[in-house]
Parts: structure tokens; sequence; C-alpha cells
């Protein structure tokens, strides 16, 4: 069986960076399962998946474009110190959960001047070429409340 729309596929993967670095990895645990075609995964990966059956091997470059975008520079906001309240110590790196009119943003402290925090409400991997080694490990048909729900449930998948 093919991965095509309304199949659920599961795979292993290596994601890379530019450098070569290992970013994320499946190794070592299960396999990422999916529905395909509902934007559970990159579109540029998702896109790559199509066509590809049990067994088959892969590499693939996705662009910024067709990963998580470019950085955005209105999602970059310099904020007062005293906007994160009973946090003792602040370091670069954090990640918190602001409030905008738009709804919730997870936002990660990009720098600390002083009194001064620049907040950066981008992904982290916004701007950045997606370099995946991929091993489909499975394709099957989804189930009818799998695309009711849009995304694969079970092992590897939402459980609920």
């Amino acid at each position: 069986m093919q991965i095509a729309e309304r199949t659920v596929a599961s795979f292993h993967y290596t994601l890379t960076n530019d450098a070569g670095e290992v970013i994320d990895s499946s190794a070592g645990k299960s396999p990422l399962t999916y529905l395909h075609g509902a934007g559970n995964i990159v579109p540029g990966l998702e896109k790559e998946m199509l066509g590809r059956k049990t067994g088959d091997t892969f590499n693939v470059d996705v662009a910024p474009e067709e990963g998580y975008g470019q950085p955005n520079p209105m999602l970059i906001q310099v904020v007062p110190k005293e906007a994160f309240q009973g946090v003792d110590q602040l370091e670069v790196g954090m990640e918190f959960q602001a409030q905008t009119p738009q709804g919730p943003l997870s936002v990660a402290i990009a720098k600390i001047d002083g009194d001064e925090v620049t907040v950066d409400g981008n992904h982290p991997l916004a701007g950045q070429t997606l370099h995946f080694a991929v091993e489909v490990t499975d394709v099957r048909d989804a189930s009818l409340e799998e695309l009711t729900h849009g995304h694969a449930h079970g092992a590897g998948g939402h459980a609920h």
C-alpha cells in the first residue's frame, strides 16, 4: 500500500540542520505516525511521503517555506523584566506562554539586557532548511474516527 490521502503512515526519521547536527530523531523510540493530508507534519515532508510504501528509505531537504516558514519580525518583542513576575531566574532559551489578542503564543527568551527581555514567538526552526532521513515502517487505511478527528490514533499517534 502506498501513502496517499486517507492513509495513516508510520516512519522513523532523523532531522539534521545544515551543519549536519541532529535536531531530532525517532531512533530508539516508536516511529512517528500521522494521517496523510491532514497537515500533521511539515508540508515539504508530507509532499515527499506521497506514494511511498513500507520499507522505503529516502532523504529529503525541506526549504523554510515548506517547513516552519521564515522568521516573522512581528513575533520578536522586547518586554520589561517585571513582566515575568514569579520567575526567580530568567535565562536565554526559557519558554513561556504569552497571551496575545490572537490567543496564546509560545515564546522563548532570546536575549536579556538589563531590565529588558527579548522574547521570540517564531518556531525555533523558522528560517532553517530541514534535512530528513526517513524510513517508512507502515502504511494503512485511516479509520473513520481518524478521518473525522484529523489525526492518527493508537501507537505513535494520538490517544483519546
